[in-house]
């Protein structure tokens, strides 16, 4: 009996939350604008999550390692703008990508550095950064936006499909995030050092005792978090056609909802990856449902916050029970 009742929690923390986005998408198509089930809509939909979902793949390490990244947002704004610039300078695809993700990389191992080497606490260290990489990013853009409408190799991946290309469903971007998070939550869960993150979440100390090189983990997952926010980042071009040193701004908070959202415990050592798209696609579509039927901005903020107390409410009881 308690074998089965252990199972069906298992069951129902992974499902909740695409049980949430299925209840959350059928009430906005049942009961509102039905323009959110239509081709257009989904394609809209997953324009919108895709700089949200690649983040939230990064932020998962984090958040499962028990960190935590308040400056991703202001990382993807900054390496927005470094992709930006590359690619309007006539630099190739391969060059563009590969600086951009070592720029995120190196944002992410100077805030492992400073949360490893000089022991700070991550919220605080991160709540530095985030105006830290906001202000280099504005400084690089001499405060304007970059405008990248002619990189049409980075255009592709969110741009609106072209008729002969509606046969992907989605966007190339939504097919990369999709790509990525396989990869990602393989590397979870099937390789040490999957399980060498989940172990320094759940406890450190222990994971020390075992022999796990906890402060190599901790640099990983932060260097894994800031590539992945420069793919968002980059994304973000290809969705806006331009690199914008005051864009993602508030991004930080959606990314983490996401994740905690998606099943994640901000005391680390639970989450999964699928989970955490799944509470991007959440955040998402309570957007788009709320715009769709001409809900205002004010309550569209008031339902989203209300939805991350809840997730923040059951991961506590989660935990209470586990």
């Amino acid at each position: 009996m308690k074998t089965t009742t252990s199972f069906t929690a298992k069951a129902l923390n992974a499902l909740g939350p695409l049980l949430a986005l299925i209840l959350i998408w059928g009430l906005f198509y049942s009961f509102g604008n039905q323009a959110i089930g239509s081709s257009e809509g989904i394609e809209s939909i997953v324009q919108q999550t895709v700089v949200i979902g690649i983040g939230a793949i990064g932020m998962t390490f984090i958040i499962i390692s028990a960190g935590i990244d308040l400056s991703i947002g202001s990382a993807i704004a900054l390496c927005s703008v470094i992709g930006a610039k590359l690619a309007v300078s006539d630099n190739s695809p391969a060059i563009v990508t590969l600086v951009t993700l070592l720029a995120g990389a190196a944002i992410g191992l100077a805030i492992g550095l400073l949360v490893v080497r000089a022991k700070l606490i991550p919220f605080i260290t991160t709540l530095g950064t985030l105006l830290i990489l906001r202000g280099i990013a504005l400084g690089l853009a001499h405060s304007q936006p970059i405008n990248a409408q002619e990189a049409n190799w980075l255009r592709f991946w969110l741009n609106s499909l072209p008729e002969n290309m509606r046969w992907l469903i989605i966007p190339p971007g939504g097919w990369l995030m999709i790509i990525l998070a396989a990869l990602a939550a393989g590397v979870l869960r099937f390789t040490v050092f999957g399980r060498h993150v989940f172990a320094v979440g759940s406890n450190e100390q222990t994971a020390r005792l075992c022999g796990v090189a906890v402060d190599r983990i901790k640099l990983y997952v932060y260097m894994i978090g800031g590539a992945f926010a420069a793919l968002s980042g980059l994304m973000l071009v290809s969705y806006q056609g331009q690199g914008d040193p005051t864009g993602a701004t508030g991004y930080e908070l959606d990314i983490i909802a996401a994740v905690v959202i998606g099943g994640a415990s901000l005391s680390g050592g639970v989450g999964s990856v699928f989970g955490s798209l799944i509470g991007a696609l959440i955040m998402t579509v309570i957007r788009t449902g709320c715009t769709l039927n001409g809900i205002d901005e004010s309550t569209t903020r008031i339902i989203t916050g209300t939805i991350i107390v809840a997730a923040v409410a059951i991961d506590r009881l989660r935990r209470k029970a586990a």
